[in-house]
């Protein structure tokens, strides 16, 4: 592991530790925990359900974040339990991480997790016709290279599992993304070149950061897309790039911007399911996926 690695997962996890300090399981939420979706032990996967539902629930399958080096379904499991609340089956699944496992192993995992759940959507009431997605931050950019495979066939059959995918959701929520990656001179650039290193398989030129990039495979049949960025959000102009390269292919889409000049947010701040700005967000991301479910987007 790289001293880049180490670094983001000691001071991602003390920062997550505080934010989740004291937080329980939800008395109205039922959880199955721990659902193979594989073999590798990271392959691992929750449900969470409302606890008084019965029958199909619409359903958010979440690809968590964490620079592509960090992160599990443990550190998403309140935020998640927190959109079960509000109606839907959410599936909450760990991938195997970088620098260990490289690209493309968490875009496999993330289609796994997909065909996981088309194939056990009796088991759980996960009604497949109304299947949404979240991510933020790397989680974002996974999920938009997912929906890039499923739409984009050009760009699935560069991959062996690109011809059996999941399913395309009806829609998205994309938080505080990274989407496309060319670093400049800037602090933040080269921290994003120094993380495709620990992604990426061989060197990281131009042709391997373009396959990668989001933007560049991003074709009109893109699902409908909640995008969202906030004050402090170092990857804030990322989300204005999305929104160009969906206006240019005429997908139908949102952006969002959370806080004031008075209220520094910070990165992925929807996370903190204690927060005013939080809930406010996450009832805006289960609207705009229950207007998809009414056709008005």
């Amino acid at each position: 592991m790289s001293a880049l690695s180490d670094t983001i997962r000691r001071e991602f996890a003390a920062g997550d530790a505080i934010r989740d300090a004291g937080l329980t399981t939800p008395g109205d939420i039922r959880r199955f925990d721990d659902l193979p979706y594989g073999s590798h032990p990271q392959q691992r996967l929750d449900v969470y359900r409302p606890l008084e539902s019965e029958g199909r629930l619409p359903v958010i399958i979440s690809v968590h974040g964490g620079g592509w080096v960090y992160g599990d379904k443990e550190l998403y499991q309140y935020y998640t339990m927190s959109l079960a609340q509000r109606g839907f089956a959410v599936v909450n699944f760990s991938y195997r991480l970088a620098p260990e496992s490289k690209h493309p192993a968490q875009l496999e995992d993330v289609n796994s997790v997909f065909l996981w759940a088309r194939g056990h959507a009796d088991e759980y009431g996960l009604d497949m016709d109304r299947l949404f997605a979240v991510g933020d931050s790397a989680g974002a950019h996974l999920l938009g290279l997912y929906c890039d495979l499923c739409t984009n066939p050009g760009f699935a059959a560069r991959f062996p599992f690109g011809g059996r995918t999941g399913g395309v959701p009806k829609a998205v929520s994309l938080a505080c993304g990274a989407y496309a990656f060319g670093g400049g001179d800037t602090s933040q650039g080269r921290r994003d070149l120094g993380l495709m290193a620990e992604l990426l398989p061989g060197e990281v030129d131009e042709e391997a950061l373009s396959q990668v990039n989001v933007l560049k495979h991003i074709t009109p049949a893109f699902p409908p897309a909640f995008v969202f960025t906030c004050t402090g959000d170092f990857l804030i102009q990322q989300a204005e790039e999305m929104q160009r390269a969906l206006r240019k292919m005429s997908v139908p889409h949102v952006l969002r911007f959370y806080g004031s000049a008075d209220r520094d947010l910070g990165h992925v701040f929807h996370e903190n399911i204690r927060t005013r700005e939080a809930r406010i967000c996450n009832d805006e991301q289960c609207e705009f996926f229950r207007r998809a479910m009414r056709d008005e987007l």
